[in-house]
């Protein structure tokens, strides 16, 4: 059963940054803010694509309601396939029935989606079968405004902790970033899942206008365990973004569990939200830019840096 999360923040804020008031009418939870909602949100995908779009149509719902302007999915929210064939039999193209259903469902709510993770077919399909891990923004008219296509690949051999996945045998590595997004919530620069361990990545993205970094994911238990917080909040800190990262949750097939803990991470590392690690659900957040501002004003990091002569001396 899917269950809202309502977020307690850790730690002491710095001026400037808010604490989360609810109030509830005719058994819905809102949000008692003037600020912009996000969702981030966990789910438990499986093979079976009709029961995984049933259960993001639940949450996206509920997020609308809670009062959220846009709601962030995880990777692999259309499915996750138990083999390498059966991952890309699953597979469509951006014009196919998975997506078109996601851009009339954002239409009818008028609301934003980060779709994080769409087995998307290559390009050359018919010749070289094998697909694109794309993380898509869909806006509230229900129109693609933005498609990237995951540029690092998990390629992980983890003998001790049981982890073996080698991504490249069926995912082609996208050729690009893609420029911040500008959203009802702030400017919403996209990466999915491994992406998160290479800050290069992010601080191009803040360099670019970013104020919000996303990272749907699928998380590994062992890796989950040992990375996951600390990594999210750690590009959180040294970018001044808010960090968004919807998640995979549980059992998923005889072959494949993923850690949860969907986060929302302000500018100054605190965690706003957290899914935990075995429900469907969601966590609702507030963006309060002014205050993402502040930070930047306060510790003015990016003002800062070096010219990259400096920092590539080494070489």
């Amino acid at each position: 059963m899917s269950r809202l999360v309502l977020t307690a923040l850790r730690g002491q804020l710095p001026p400037g940054l808010f604490a989360l008031k609810f109030w509830r009418v005719q058994g819905q939870i809102r949000m008692l803010s003037s600020l912009p909602v996000a969702a981030v949100c966990q789910m438990t995908s499986t093979p079976d694509k009709e029961a995984n779009f049933t259960a993001c149509r639940r949450l996206v719902e509920q997020a609308k309601e809670g009062g959220a302007s846009m709601v962030f999915l995880p990777e692999g929210f259309d499915y996750i396939g138990s083999s390498r064939e059966e991952t890309l039999q699953l597979s469509e193209s951006l014009d196919g029935d998975i997506i078109t259903r996601y851009t009339h469902l954002a239409k009818k709510l008028d609301v934003w989606l980060s779709l994080g993770g769409f087995h998307e077919r290559g390009h050359d399909w018919k010749t070289d079968q094998r697909i694109y891990n794309s993380h898509i923004i869909i806006n509230g008219q229900g129109e693609i405004v933005s498609v990237y296509r995951k540029g690092h690949l998990f390629d992980v051999e983890l003998t001790s902790k049981g982890v073996s996945l080698k991504e490249s045998a069926f995912t082609i590595s996208g050729p690009r970033l893609v420029p911040p997004v500008q959203t009802p919530i702030g400017k919403v620069g996209l990466g999915v899942c491994y992406d998160l361990r290479f800050p290069e990545l992010s601080t191009a993205l803040q360099r670019h206008g970013a104020e919000i970094l996303t990272y749907p994911s699928a998380f590994t238990v062992a890796t989950g365990t040992a990375h996951w917080e600390v990594l999210l909040r750690a590009r959180a800190i040294e970018t001044q973004c808010f960090v968004i990262a919807a998640a995979q949750v549980g059992v998923h097939h005889a072959k494949r569990t993923s850690y949860g803990h969907a986060l929302a991470v302000d500018p100054w590392g605190v965690v706003l939200g957290d899914c935990g690690g075995s429900d469907v659900g969601m966590a609702m957040v507030q963006i309060d830019l002014q205050g993402l501002h502040n930070v930047r004003r306060d510790m003015p990091v990016q003002q800062h840096r070096r010219a990259k002569e400096y920092y590539c001396s080494l070489d």
